[in-house]
């Protein structure tokens, strides 16, 4: 079981990390496409998507170290594992809550967050 969450946080941070590629590097060119924004809504909130970009790093980052940790500190692993994707799991909800238009979106960035929690809480019992 710890093969299976294992896998999926690392895949959700690895995709958290795109996110912020896109975010943080692309949101004037590649990004506008991914997110739907004209040219003018772009360089209006490039500065905003730049500081987001690093929030879904962070996360990423959060969750890297928890499987890193995992072999040596298990329970610290464990905690920063469910931090991290907890964190994108909220995210993903709150982005799917307020905004009907990325719902699609919202799905594929908390499906593998939520199915790490799932697997992690099943390893738990």
């Amino acid at each position: 079981m710890t093969a299976a969450f294992t896998i999926t946080a690392a895949l959700a941070a690895a995709l958290h990390v795109f996110i912020f590629y896109l975010e943080s590097f692309a949101w004037t060119t590649k990004a506008r496409g991914v997110f739907g924004s004209s040219e003018q809504e772009a360089e209006n909130t490039k500065e905003m998507a730049f500081n987001q970009g690093f929030y879904n790093l962070f996360l990423a980052l959060i969750t890297f170290a928890g499987i890193a940790l995992l072999a040596a500190q298990h329970a610290a692993g464990i905690a920063l594992i469910a931090a991290g994707t907890g964190s994108m799991l909220a995210a993903a909800a709150v982005l799917f809550a307020t905004s009907p238009d990325k719902r699609q979106a919202a799905a594929k960035q908390g499906a593998l967050p939520l199915l790490t929690l799932v697997l992690l809480a099943v390893a738990a019992f």
